[in-house]
């Protein structure tokens, strides 16, 4: 809803009575076609009520009583004298005629009202401001709004309105509290004609939400003028002029501006009883639109419907425009002026009360805008390219519903991102141009200025370049903080889980074989150096070991614990180990791996996690993973899954040891599919263990869940895998601590969960980082070589208080063991 402007111009209000030019004596003033004089405003929150002008473009004017009457008194019959006579006995002061002439000049004439002295209608700039709405489109003109929008103003009969209200809050606890909405979703989402339907009738709802405006206008006495439809922020929005609506009380513009939301209303209970009718409860959806709607609406930030309630409760018709003045008016050198008194105290209140959440809310909601744009960027045009996959099928497929579906999914993910971008460079320039224009004249103060949009600029290209995670989609697990929107442009050097630091390795192939390819993969021996540290040795190592500090290069900490450090891990086996003795700090340390078993070959793999702290207000966290995949008949498969987490002198601190292996039989190798799906799946996996540190503890157990149900998911749809199906292999063996360790409690369990980590690289002839171990994989069918492998990131004290502590094994039973 708009009160300013609107498509073609209404006519409603007295027509203008300036003669034409020809008949009109030389010098003798008029008005410009197309200005109606509204009247004074009523219910006006200024302490002398301004009078309302409104101007052929649609543009609503401001103006003090004095130069009402002056333009009043203009009817291009009379002169000078005659307007000045008419202002002095309306205003009850006198005016002269070199006084008119001089408020025409630097007031009415400026701001478009009167015609010029050649008799030529002037050229007036309509306000643009950065909140308004773009692109209109207008559906009606004024005339035919009045005709199609009067059956519907008895519905402001207030029998009917407390029969809808009451109907309506009814409605909303019936299908929020009690019916629910899991069926609605289920019935809507599998089929796509109802999908539609309900798309639909959102849309209609949004227009019929305009139609409430313009009938509660009618019902005041006021005349709606056009209605149609465009773009506002980043949203597509319809809208009715109903400015004519100044004319009535404060009541009647409230009701006009209420008269939207009254309609949704009534929407949600037609569709009540339409659902009562049919029974289909996916039209409960559009319910939850229509709450959704008003929701929105109520806002008074922006010009939604909650914006123009408030202004026409304070009776400050633009608070936009009462930014300035306001946030100028709190400097202590300008208190007292008169400027800061135009307002009545309480409105002066409210008004700088709004002004005060709005400016600080919208500020950041720019800068966060800002700053969440690449990853938006990203998460639409990767989102954008999976509904274009699924279009594709469901036309191969002849679903005409589903493809009709993925185009609305498209649009409406690449709409807000438009919205955005356009947004972002409209300020842009009209902050370039508002500076370059007030600098006219002024070398330093351009210099300055231009010198200050450079930096600007800059700061934009250092925040949207792309380095690293920057244009990174978000991901499922990512919990959206405040932090999280910030990690791609302020990365947190010392809290960031990485992967293991870089360093030199040496591959090894027979002299004059050929190097290996993606394409043609070959064994290889691969020399990864890796420092000494207590319990493990030097050289290269096919085991999956998280052992951070050796990794890292930096020294290990010192073991002060009254049981011995945990033996290195042997062959195919995978082991975090976080020990933390810094007070304050937090250590992570995960360990993931995929490791590949021939036919026949024995699988005694171990999967283990420990996590041990001696400090104050610390934590230490481990997370160890492994999927084994057992390709044909192995005759000994005795895995074991092992965890433990210790507190040891501790002060307020904490540990949590999450250890989980999922072990799974193939009858045969991955087809080429199943394959290329288990290495997106597992790229997946290792970005969410490149990010754990911004997952709570309580979360990684279901995600790492989720994940292997979608591994165990993969190989039971592959028919080369499951000639008859795949079967987990026998229990995986749990074994606690000893006594001193006081949390890793034995539990057995086949499967365990799929989890974090994994650089993109099974093959054996592919080099591993300095640090990392790799799983390997002396599997029949060599791995091909973007196919999944291990991850081992190192372990990094993080200066930050995480909560929570576990112990548990492979089908994991969180056991806390806080001090």
């Amino acid at each position: 809803m708009t009160h300013t402007s609107g498509g073609p111009r209404p006519q409603a209000g007295p027509p203008s009575s300036a003669a034409p030019v020809a008949e009109r004596p030389p010098q003798v003033p008029a008005r410009a076609d197309g200005v109606q004089l509204i009247g004074r405003a009523e219910g006006s929150g200024y302490r002398e009520a301004p009078s309302l002008v409104r101007r052929a473009d649609g543009q609503t004017l401001q103006l003090t009583p004095l130069l009402y009457l002056v333009l009043e008194s203009v009817d291009g019959r009379r002169s000078l004298a005659e307007i000045a006579e008419r202002a002095s006995a309306g205003s009850g002061r006198l005016v002269s005629a070199a006084n008119v002439r001089t408020l025409m000049d630097s007031q009415l004439l400026p701001l478009g009202l009167l015609r010029l002295a050649d008799g030529s209608q002037p050229e007036v700039r309509k306000a643009d401001p950065l909140l308004g709405m773009r692109f209109r489109y207008t559906v009606t003109d004024p005339q035919r709004t009045r005709k199609i929008t009067a059956p519907f103003a008895v519905l402001f009969n207030p029998l009917i309105v407390v029969a809808v209200t009451v109907a309506f809050l009814a409605a909303c606890w019936w299908v929020l509290m009690v019916k629910g909405l899991g069926s609605a979703t289920h019935e809507a989402f599998e089929n796509p004609v109802l999908l539609l339907l309900i798309f639909a009738i959102t849309i209609v709802s949004a227009g019929f939400h305009e139609f409430g405006h313009a009938a509660a206008a009618r019902r005041g006495g006021a005349t709606p003028g056009a209605m149609g439809a465009g773009l506002y922020l980043i949203w597509p929005a319809f809208f009715t002029d109903v400015t004519d609506s100044y004319r009535l009380g404060r009541g009647g513009r409230l009701r006009t501006d209420f008269g939207g939301l009254y309609f949704n209303a009534i929407v949600a209970v037609a569709i009540m009883a339409l659902w009562w009718a049919t029974g289909f409860d996916a039209l409960l959806l559009v319910v939850v639109t229509q709450i959704l709607q008003m929701a929105r609406q109520l806002l008074p930030l922006v010009r939604f419907d909650g914006y123009h309630i408030l202004a026409d409760a304070t009776g400050v018709p633009d608070l936009f425009q009462r930014i300035k003045p306001v946030l100028l008016g709190l400097l202590p050198w300008r208190w007292g002026r008169p400027e800061n008194n135009v307002l009545k105290p309480w409105a002066r209140a409210v008004v700088t009360v709004w002004v005060l959440v709005t400016v600080p809310l919208l500020l950041f909601s720019l800068a966060m805008m800002v700053l969440a744009l690449p990853r938006l960027l990203a998460t639409a045009w990767s989102s954008a390219a999976r509904q274009q996959g699924l279009f594709a099928e469901s036309l191969s497929a002849g679903d005409v519903a589903g493809a009709a579906v993925r185009v609305l999914a498209i649009v409406a993910v690449g709409l807000p991102v438009l919205g955005m971008l356009y947004i972002l460079l409209r300020l842009l320039r009209q902050l370039v141009t508002g500076l370059w224009q007030k600098t006219r004249g002024k070398f330093l103060q351009r210099t300055a200025a231009m010198g200050v949009v450079a930096v600007l600029l800059g700061g934009l290209g250092w925040a949207w370049w792309p380095d690293g995670g920057t244009y990174r989609p978000v991901q499922p697990y990512e919990r959206g903080t405040l932090a999280d929107a910030t990690t791609s442009v302020f990365p947190a050097a010392d809290t960031v889980l990485r992967e293991g630091g870089s360093g030199r390795t040496v591959a090894l192939w027979p002299e004059g074989a050929a190097k290996p390819t993606r394409e043609n993969p070959q064994l290889s021996m691969v020399l990864v150096p890796v420092e000494a540290s207590p319990g493990a040795g030097f050289g290269s190592s096919p085991s999956a070991s998280a052992d951070a500090p050796a990794a890292a290069g930096s020294t290990a900490p010192s073991w002060v614990f009254p049981f011995d450090r945990p033996a290195a891990p042997e062959k195919d086996g995978n082991q975090a180990l976080a020990v933390n003795t810094t007070d304050g700090s937090v250590t992570y340390n995960v360990a993931f791996a995929l490791v590949w078993a021939e036919d026949g070959e024995p699988v005694d793999t171990r999967n283990e996690a420990y996590a041990f702290a001696d400090c104050t207000g610390c934590a230490a966290v481990a997370v160890g993973f492994q999927v084994v995949l057992i390709v044909g008949q192995a005759d000994v498969v005795v895995p074991e899954n092992l965890s433990a987490a210790a507190n040891y002198n501790c002060v307020e601190c904490l540990t949590y040891a999450l250890a989980s292996q999922l072990v799974l039989t193939l009858d045969g190798p991955l087809s080429e599919a199943g394959m290329e799906q288990l290495t997106a799946l597992w790229a997946e996996i290792a970005e969410y263990g490149r990010n754990i540190r911004n997952v709570p503890l309580s979360e990684i157990q279901a995600r790492l869940a989720a994940y292997k149900e979608q591994i165990t998911a993969i190989i039971k749809a592959d028919p080369n895998a499951t000639k008859a199906a795949a079967t987990p292999a026998p229990a995986a063996t749990n074994t606690a601590m000893p006594p001193t360790a006081p949390a890793g409690a034995p539990t057995g369990a086949p499967t365990g969960t799929a989890a974090s980590g994994g650089t993109p690289a099974t093959a054996p002839a592919a080099p591993a980082p300095a640090g990392t171990g790799a799983a390997t994989a002396p599997a029949t069918q060599p791995a091909p070589a973007d196919a999944p492998a291990s991850y081992t990131p190192v372990e990094t004290p993080v200066p930050t208080a995480d909560t929570g502590g576990t112990a548990p094994a492979a089908e994991p039973l969180p056991t806390a063991n806080p001090s």
